[in-house]
């Protein structure tokens, strides 16, 4: 399963190891920072799940740099880890974009469920367990895919297509269905463009055509073998 990317920011060089540590045992992946100088730019640049922010920082306190992130559009969930406990200070850190505030001290377990949490209502896929079909293996976080044990290089929308054939492998699937659930019911795309998307997915998931996964049903669609 692909790892959640976590940014941490806390400025007590001691607590930061240490929830960097714990949060790596669970099986994220960390960046830990000591203040805010290089934070904007990593999350312009990577794709980061979720920030854990402190507010006593240097330079400029948590919630306000929180809050211009929002301003140019920032939107990676924020939990922020504070000593500032008074329902005022709670209230102003929703206000300043929070998607959840854990007040200082506070265990690893309750950051475990508190980061589950958000993740799940932010990360629609996380935790969701492996689809599987023959030896075809998906991981619908990760977006991988095994076949035959072999990593398979999917596009975006072949990885789409091989999921909704996988979760629909007892139907025979219509090329307008597959129009509708993959591409989005877009008019510019016909039937011809789904018969080409199978074929390069054919081509991918079994390039000796030995195991024939994908069947065409003549004047209908396609459905799994």
């Amino acid at each position: 399963m692909s790892k959640a990317l976590i940014v941490i920011v806390e400025d007590e060089e001691d607590i930061l190891e240490l929830l960097e540590y714990n949060l790596q045992k669970e099986g994220y992946e960390t960046i830990g920072f000591l203040n805010t100088n290089s934070v904007t730019q990593l999350l312009q640049e990577e794709e980061v799940d979720l920030l854990l922010m402190d507010r006593n920082l240097p330079g400029v306190e948590g919630s306000e740099f929180v809050a211009q992130l929002r301003r140019i559009g920032i939107q990676t969930p924020v939990i922020y880890l504070s000593a500032k406990n008074k329902e005022s200070d709670i209230e102003e850190g929703f206000e300043r974009g929070a998607d959840d505030y854990i007040t200082k001290p506070f265990s690893p377990k309750e950051l475990s469920m508190r980061i589950k949490a958000v993740l799940k209502r932010t990360k629609p896929n996380f935790n969701q367990e492996n689809i599987s079909y023959r030896d075809i293996m998906i991981n619908p976080q990760s977006r991988e895919v095994t076949a035959g044990g072999q990593r398979v290089e999917l596009t975006k929308l072949e990885f789409d297509l091989l999921l909704t054939l996988i979760k629909n492998q007892n139907v025979v699937l219509d090329r307008d269905f597959l129009l509708e659930s993959v591409w989005g019911g877009d008019d510019i795309y016909q039937e011809k463009t789904v018969n080409v998307a199978i074929n390069r997915l054919k081509e991918k998931i079994d390039p000796t055509k030995e195991k024939e996964y994908i069947k065409t049903v003549r004047g209908i669609g396609y459905t799994l073998c």
